[in-house]
């Protein structure tokens, strides 16, 4: 039997809404999500995410179409790394999960991972997918609990000195991710 939340986000930094499927069964997590956005001249975005029981990526697939056509991408775990568009990518060994630049879903990945004590951290290696380019770089991030629900974000890679407050609900879903994200309920 599987459990599916449909989740809307809206960027507060410039136009953009996302809808998001999260269906959960006995096998892991299956994400579906569609985003329109005007960043970078305006481009729709879909992104689909298999993670395992542990919400732990295994492989997330991006299609993007904007102003110079459609292009997609697949990312998918190989052993201690992953593959680029089914090719090995070696700068990308002992990398942890993915992060794409348009959505503020995976964060829940290592948020999830989170001690629930007071002033925990978690510093990982990430596989940076920028949204509008579909170009994948090894990154640097560190996440630290501030008090129950709210997390504070800081990148130690390609934005190093970009810093975020989130707050999150019991599932590690971003509420709002201070100047880009907002969690949109039914009647807002």
């Amino acid at each position: 039997m599987s459990d599916t939340d449909v989740i809307f986000w809206r960027r507060t930094d410039i136009s953009g809404l996302e809808r998001l499927a999260l269906t959960r069964d006995v096998d892991g997590i299956a994400v579906s999500s569609s985003l329109v956005c005007l960043e970078a001249g305006g481009f729709r975005l879909d992104h689909h995410w298999q993670l395992d029981p542990n919400w732990r990526a295994q492989r997330v697939s991006v299609e993007r179409w904007n102003g110079d056509g459609h292009r997609t991408l697949d990312l998918e775990r190989a052993g201690s790394g992953w593959k680029v568009d089914g090719i090995v990518r070696l700068d990308l060994e002992g990398v942890e999960e993915p992060d794409l630049s348009v959505t503020p879903f995976c964060n829940t990945l290592p948020i999830r991972r989170l001690s629930p004590d007071p002033a925990s951290t978690l510093t990982l290696d990430v596989a940076f997918i920028d949204g509008p380019t579909l170009t994948v770089a090894r990154s640097r991030q560190r996440y630290g609990r501030v008090g129950p629900g709210e997390v504070h974000y800081t990148d130690l890679g390609l934005s190093q000195g970009f810093e975020a407050d989130l707050s999150v609900d019991e599932e590690g879903l971003v509420l709002t991710y201070q100047h880009l994200f907002e969690r949109v309920f039914q009647g807002d």
